[in-house]
């Protein structure tokens, strides 16, 4: 393999590595901030219990974030250098801008969150937890901007030529609220809440599965079930309204995410297929003109296909494009029948007493993590050839003087090194998880707490 191919493979794994704590993080602040907002509200012990318990699986999640990030700011200077130059101006106000307003407001608060307890006042407590919520919200945000920029660039003018080119910003705003970031960003959010969500209820299943820690896993369940409800379908929304997006700012990504090639022809929408892209067809089951009507309300109107760009233009990889695509569309689907269906086992008394739906949500972590990981590499290989969509090619993008085999040769040590965190996080994690919460006698010490204790309708133990 030569060293752009070699280069996309390290920086592929090395983020999505990376893009495993990240969403964790941001959905199990929610989590928190919700859970603690009951506790300050009702005074139950039982939502300082949990409270206390996923602080100390947000705080494993949020050190192996932080340290498998960090190497891909490297990777920028030593596999794409020329990368850099172009984009230096845009790419680092926006990386900049993550430290200042977003990682700042995140570590500033986190020592509260994690040491503060008994030394603090619950109130503080509990807006420390609001304020390292919003800052990985506020992360997120100048990595999707970052990013969106590179696919739907706006906001700069072009300083330079060949070589020396570059891309300077002229209007900041502009740049931040490109024509894609807003979209991107709320999907991006929605999945973040779905993955701390869907991390939630696994483990409490598997405590109601051994009958441990119920008075406890089971009102964490609720919450958890709640949130992901009400995303998964906010993720439907969300993901229609990206690819509208998408429709208008990059056509033959979307021709590639649905293998559609004939631009007089409507395009039809696949539940799933395979792309012969020697042949140019897509063969699968289908749906006649759905992706038309989707984007234009109409099954007859034609979509623009491959066909009307050059090869050189064109994804080089479509049937992976297309298959990760459609993961990511199936799983989300599933996730929304799942939560519906455990909602409704819920409203007639019988979501604990369904041990095999229970064995699903103890496996269906797993859910939004791959569904995550598929869209970002449906969106970064449904962009290829360009690094920065219809500016810069990928292959310009490298650093001259970086050889084949010393990327392969950095390659393997990541993955080495990656692989032994990976096994570390999950040893740790298995082992605050078979530790469990810290319970307490909740009754009496709601009583003498002096806060109302009020039933709540997620305390129940149907």
């Amino acid at each position: 393999m030569d060293t752009e191919i070699l280069s996309r493979i390290q920086f592929a794994f090395t983020v999505s590595f990376h893009y495993i704590y990240p969403p964790l993080s941001i959905g199990l602040g929610l989590i928190l901030v919700i859970m603690e907002g009951l506790y300050l509200k009702t005074g139950n012990k039982v939502y300082e219990d949990m409270t206390r318990f996923w602080i100390k699986i947000f705080a494993l999640i949020f050190g192996l974030g932080v340290a498998t990030g960090i190497i891909m700011e490297f990777e920028f200077g030593t596999n794409w250098a020329a990368y850099s130059r172009y984009v230096g101006d845009i790419f680092g106000s926006a990386l900049a801008a993550e430290g200042i307003f977003a990682f700042a407001l995140e570590s500033g608060f986190l020592g509260i969150l994690l040491f503060g307890w008994n030394r603090v006042s619950s109130k503080v407590h509990f807006f420390s937890t609001l304020m390292v919520f919003l800052g990985s919200m506020f992360s997120a945000v100048w990595i999707v901007v970052a990013n969106s920029w590179q696919q739907t660039p706006s906001g700069y003018h072009i300083v330079g030529e060949g070589l020396n080119a570059r891309a300077e910003i002229t209007d900041f705003w502009t740049m931040v609220f490109n024509p894609s970031s807003m979209d991107r960003l709320i999907h991006v959010w929605i999945g973040a809440f779905l993955a701390g969500a869907f991390l939630v209820m696994s483990v409490n299943a598997y405590y109601i599965l051994r009958n441990r820690h119920l008075s406890i896993a089971k009102p964490s369940f609720r919450i958890a079930l709640v949130v992901a409800v009400i995303s998964s379908i906010l993720q439907l929304v969300a993901g229609h309204k990206s690819a509208d997006g998408v429709a208008r700012n990059q056509p033959a990504k979307l021709a590639a995410l649905e293998g559609h090639y004939d631009s007089s022809a409507a395009a039809d929408m696949y539940l799933f297929g395979w792309v012969d892209q020697q042949e140019q067809k897509t063969k699968g089951i289908k749906i006649p003109g759905g992706l038309s009507f989707l984007l234009h309300q109409d099954v007859t109107t034609p979509v623009t296909g491959l066909t009307a760009f050059k090869k050189e233009d064109r994804p080089s990889q479509v049937n992976a494009v297309f298959q990760f695509y459609h993961i990511m569309v199936a799983i989300g689907m599933f996730m929304i029948a799942l939560t519906l269906y455990a909602s409704w086992q819920w409203k007639k008394g019988r979501l604990f007493q369904q041990r095999w739906l229970l064995h699903v949500f103890a496996w269906s972590v797993l859910l939004p993590q791959i569904a995550n990981q598929a869209g970002w590499f449906a969106a970064e290989m449904g962009r290829q050839p360009w690094v920065v969509y219809g500016l810069l090619r990928t292959s310009d993008a490298l650093s001259a003087s970086v050889k084949a085999e010393q990327v392969l040769i950095s390659l393997i040590l990541f993955t080495l090194v990656y692989a032994t965190l990976f096994v570390l996080f999950l040893y740790l994690l298995n082992k605050k998880v078979k530790h469990g919460p810290e319970e307490h006698e909740h009754t009496s010490d709601a009583e003498n707490s002096g806060y109302s204790t009020r039933e709540n309708p997620l305390m129940k133990t149907k």
